[in-house]
């Protein structure tokens, strides 16, 4: 029988392009200071959109990143991709010309891949009387995987290469299965991460016809309110997180900088409902047990949870449930906070930010905020820490983020504090 040593990984780079900062560090300076990306849609005229307002991506510049050519042979999802990815590739230097590409994979996420290609594509279509003359990139710059496709071709990068497609628990599932195939010995690194362009007019309109969205038009900085009495749905949110997950002795071999270090991750389904969590949170609940198992630690080891928290009155509440059942006593010991509050909710991509917000989390032992909560909803615990108002100092050793989609999926990850 084979016997598998199971590798350590570490984060060796970071990208992010989001509503709150189009690089890492300015998302993360924001974060901490509880800054809300959200505003008045720009993209579409809203006039008879029932909400009217999302946290868009802003000064995205795509010619800083390639040339405007390639830029319209893709789907502003993928350019999403392309930006954070080249400041994750670049942060780690895996760009070098010494570095073996046939060991370095993507596993790339999104929920939706090219909605606004689509969208525009069947515009043209019906007002040509339904004349079928496409454009011959419709399909590439549509389809999910091919953001992946794109950041292996510009660095070369011959190794495991796949789309993860979980809604909203998206790139959260690429971490997973990246840091599995990495320990497991089958790529030296893997760039991780996914991106949305959601808010487009099919978008808003899709999740409003579901009533999943927030309508609070008159006061967008303060829709997002997780945890609290008012809260009436999520708030829109497109961008990109790319993260490095390398195998530690090959990112010591050649000297990279290493930022923390993922210890656990788990996927499991409600088997519930298409669209809600389950009350009680149990395929939540499950899959945070299986994750702090697959990193061998124990509750009491975690301080952080960066909860999927989206805003809803259903999702929140059944988040929390799951928490307390998983966690016990040591849940009143935890910070937890929903930063999905200032970001917006990124859908495929949200896992990724959300990582990056735990990994520095436990660089610089902060915890972002929870923004925009004021009274506590029914059934709220009243003894949870909930990191409200702004972010508090503490020590941060193991940081735990949780991401749920629609479907039932559930997906988490863990992250440590680097010690050699």
């Amino acid at each position: 029988m084979r016997t598998v040593t199971l590798k350590r990984v570490v984060v060796t780079g970071l990208g992010a392009l989001t509503p709150i900062g189009n690089d890492v560090n300015t998302f993360w300076n924001n974060m901490k200071a509880g800054v809300s990306g959200a505003g008045p849609i720009t993209k579409f005229d809203t006039t008879e959109f029932k909400t009217k307002f999302a946290c868009e991506v802003k000064g995205f510049d795509v010619e800083k990143y390639m040339e405007k050519k390639e830029a319209r042979k893709m789907d502003c999802f993928t350019q999403y991709a392309m930006a954070a990815a080249q400041e994750a590739v670049q942060d780690a230097g895996l760009d070098s010309a010494n570095i073996d590409k046939t060991k370095i994979g993507v596993i790339w996420a999104s929920g939706n891949g090219g909605m606004l290609t689509f969208e525009e594509q069947i515009v043209e279509f019906t007002q040509a009387n339904f004349v079928p003359k496409f454009n011959p990139f419709f399909i590439p710059k549509l389809i999910c995987d091919i953001a992946a496709g794109q950041i292996a071709m510009k660095y070369g990068f011959m190794g495991i290469n796949f789309c993860t497609v979980s809604a909203c628990a998206s790139s959260t599932s690429a971490l997973v299965d990246a840091f599995n195939y990495i320990r497991l010995g089958k790529a030296n690194a893997i760039v991780a991460g996914g991106s949305e362009a959601p808010v487009t007019r099919a978008g808003i309109a899709g999740f409003n016809a579901l009533k999943a969205l927030s309508t609070r038009n008159e006061d967008a900085a303060h829709a997002s309110r997780p945890f609290d009495i008012e809260r009436d749905g999520f708030v829109m949110g497109e961008g990109a997180g790319a993260i490095i997950l390398e195998e530690y002795e090959h990112a010591i071999a050649r000297g990279a900088t290493i930022y923390g270090e993922m210890i656990g991750g788990a996927m499991t389904c409600d088997a519930y409902h298409l669209t809600a969590t389950h009350p009680e949170g149990m395929g939540a609940r499950l899959g945070m047990e299986q994750a702090l198992e697959d990193a061998e630690i124990a509750t009491t080891d975690v301080d952080y949870i960066n909860s999927h928290t989206t805003s809803t009155p259903v999702g929140d509440l059944s988040e929390l449930k799951a928490i307390v059942a998983a966690f016990g006593d040591h849940v009143q010991k935890l910070n937890i906070s929903a930063t999905k509050s200032m970001t917006g909710h990124l859908l495929g991509a949200a896992g990724a930010i959300e990582a990056i917000a735990c990994i520095k989390a436990t660089q610089e032992d902060i915890v972002p905020p929870t923004i925009n909560t004021s009274v506590l909803g029914e059934g709220i615990p009243t003894n949870l820490n909930l990191t409200l108002g702004k972010a508090q100092q503490r020590t941060v050793n193991v940081a735990m983020s949780n991401t749920f989609g629609f479907g039932g999926h559930n997906a988490i990850v863990i992250f440590k504090k680097y010690k050699a």
